[in-house]
């Protein structure tokens, strides 16, 4: 079980922003191309294949959320992870769909 938390009425709200900027499927295709490694711009549009205003306007969410980082290089800029953290959150969420679907399958199968 897990442990419970005496969270402030701001402390819920930071964690519903969290789960709010987490809740976009392009922001989680952008976040699993950057697990990979520090990328450019350009090379996140070509790795999941979307336009790069669209691509932009998530990584600026994604960093103004403290999830990614970014750095400037000449005309290029460069995001990473920041906050390493969300690929456990990531991992755990996936885990707990996968099983779901796993005990769906087996009722079906039955």
């Amino acid at each position: 079980m897990a442990k419970k938390h005496n969270l402030s009425r701001e402390t819920m709200n930071m964690v519903a922003e969290r789960f709010k900027v987490m809740s976009d499927p392009m922001r989680l295709q952008i976040l699993n191309t950057l697990q990979g490694g520090e990328l450019s711009v350009m090379e996140i549009v070509k790795k999941t294949e979307a336009s790069q205003p669209n691509v932009s306007k998530h990584l600026k969410i994604l960093q103004n959320s403290g999830i990614v980082g970014r750095r400037r290089e000449g005309n290029l800029v460069y995001y990473s992870i920041a906050d390493e953290s969300i690929f456990t959150l990531c991992d755990l969420v996936c885990n707990s769909i996968e099983a779901r679907l796993k005990s769906q399958a087996e009722v079906f199968s039955s």
